[in-house]
């Protein structure tokens, strides 16, 4: 961002005592620009104990695989945004079971809202992002052939909990 939002005049780097930080600052309005994250949301679509992956056709990550996500767009809940985002990227209707993790890295702009689901419908088909989808166990989960972080975190907290007979 090089130009503020309020008034159009060029933003500087400036310490913000106030808070600590070093932060794009109008000279012109005294607008303070922060630069926060992005909100994806995702789901980890099961079926009688597989996953749902896509393997990506875009970038990030293109070639790799991971379970559907998206940003969330305003006018939708998260919740719907990974319902949204599954059946855009893998043709699945999915009912959310539950809250799997919230993820966040330093230096990444996204925190990843990733939620277990299951399968109630749909045809499985590799939506416009996607090369190609399938159908994996947790033994059939190729680890290095992963896209984000956040995808091999999500899967690894979802085979642990299908060893201790959770969902």
């Amino acid at each position: 961002m090089k130009f503020c939002l309020r008034c159009g005049g060029a933003l500087v780097e400036r310490m913000v005592e106030e808070e600590g930080r070093v932060r794009l600052v109008c000279p012109s309005c005294l607008y303070i620009h922060y630069l926060n994250p992005k909100v994806v949301a995702g789901a980890i679509p099961e079926k009688d104990g597989l996953v749902t992956l896509l393997r990506r056709k875009i970038e990030p990550g293109s070639g790799k695989w991971t379970f559907p996500t998206g940003y969330v767009e305003l006018g939708e809940t998260v919740i719907e945004a990974a319902v949204r985002e599954t059946k855009e990227e893998v043709g699945l209707d999915v009912q959310i079971a539950s809250l799997l993790n919230v993820y966040s890295y330093p230096g990444v702009g996204i925190v990843t809202i990733v939620y277990l689901a299951h399968v109630i419908g749909g045809e499985l088909q590799a939506g416009h992002e996607a090369r190609e989808v399938a159908a994996f166990s947790p033994q059939e989960i190729s680890w290095k052939e992963l896209a984000f972080q956040s995808t091999v975190d999500a899967l690894q907290e979802w085979v642990q909990r299908l060893k201790r007979g959770g969902r």
